[in-house]
């Protein structure tokens, strides 16, 4: 049976998952990522980028699925929860972009993704053109109207994932279409096939980093880092003024996660409480120290922590921890 405890948990994972998104939707974060990825920004300066951004980004309020791209907003941190059992899907964030020299119109239309699992089952990659070609196939009625198909605006959705695996490490990989001869003949232009393009940025806080881009993003969505040490790497290695919304967006994330671990580590508790109330003493240790360690990392709370948590609970050495966390 759910408890209350449980619920809250989960209420505050997606409040956190919304949150993530409200601070990835800031137009300097934004800008960074554009510079370091859409090769038209790539020679600008992050204060131009940004006043080529348009409006304020679309946060989970625009539907993927076809036939709903372009219906009302629907608002709400619990948008991505309807995903198994309704089958909607919303983009994380979506904005559009004046090219450089084409203020006010926008020529790029672009989608960033917060991927934690790198592993889904299946390709993040594919995902991402599926994203492209709905954005692509959208603009029908908006954008163009047949036959004016020149009008097409190009679009890159881009997908950060938070927890790459360590033989992949920080890395950023674009995939965009190229023109190949299969016979010379046919003339060069880029600007009738470069309308698509989909970008990987892997994260992994572990490894050594001196990407600026995966330096940037790491310190945003580190698990071990206090809001005022991110703001303080953020303000003096990028530049951005934490007076404004950035720095209090960053500091209720790092407060929502906070109060995630908390709560995962009374769950924990009290699941191991229930669970082993009637089993006797040492039975109902080990189940307690099972059930916390699965309770803590399903809230994605980083290995060392966890070690730490099962530690001072329970009174048992590093090795022993350790082992805990592998068997689950």
């Amino acid at each position: 049976m759910r408890t209350e405890l449980s619920r809250d948990l989960e209420l505050s994972k997606l409040k956190y998952d919304a949150q993530c998104k409200r601070v990835l939707g800031e137009k300097v974060i934004l800008a960074w990522i554009m510079k370091s990825v859409v090769t038209e920004y790539a020679e600008m300066d992050i204060a131009a980028i940004e006043s080529c951004i348009e409006g304020a980004p679309e946060i989970s309020s625009v539907r993927v699925n076809p036939g709903e791209t372009n219906t009302p907003r629907v608002s709400g941190s619990a948008t991505e929860d309807k995903v198994p059992d309704e089958g909607v899907i919303y983009y994380d964030i979506r904005f559009r972009a004046a090219l450089p020299g084409e203020k006010g119109t926008a020529g790029i239309i672009l989608n960033v993704e917060a991927q934690k699992a790198f592993h889904p089952g299946y390709s993040i990659v594919t995902r991402g053109i599926y994203y492209c070609a709905r954005m692509l196939s959208a603009q029908q009625g908006t954008e163009f109207v047949v036959p004016r198909y020149d009008d097409i605006k190009k679009v890159v959705s881009i997908w950060i994932c938070t927890n790459a695996p360590g033989n992949i490490g920080n890395a950023v990989t674009r995939f965009r279409m190229g023109k190949e001869d299969l016979v010379p003949g046919y003339p060069d232009n880029g600007k009738e096939y470069d309308k698509l393009s989909v970008v990987m940025i892997c994260l992994n806080e572990k490894q050594d980093d001196h990407i600026e881009i995966t330096e940037l993003l790491n310190t945003v969505f580190s698990e071990e880092k206090t809001a005022e040490e991110k703001k303080g790497i953020l303000q003096d290695r990028f530049h951005m003024e934490m007076e404004n919304g950035l720095g209090k967006e960053l500091e209720l994330m790092c407060n929502i996660s906070d109060y995630i671990e908390e709560r995962a580590l009374l769950r924990g508790r009290e699941q191991g409480r229930e669970e082993g109330r009637e089993e006797g003493t040492e039975l109902e240790r080990e189940r307690g120290i099972k059930i916390l360690t699965k309770a803590l990392l399903e809230a994605q709370m980083p290995k060392e922590r966890i070690i730490e948590q099962l530690m001072f609970n329970y009174q048992m050495d590093y090795e022993t921890a350790e082992e805990y966390i592998k068997k689950s």
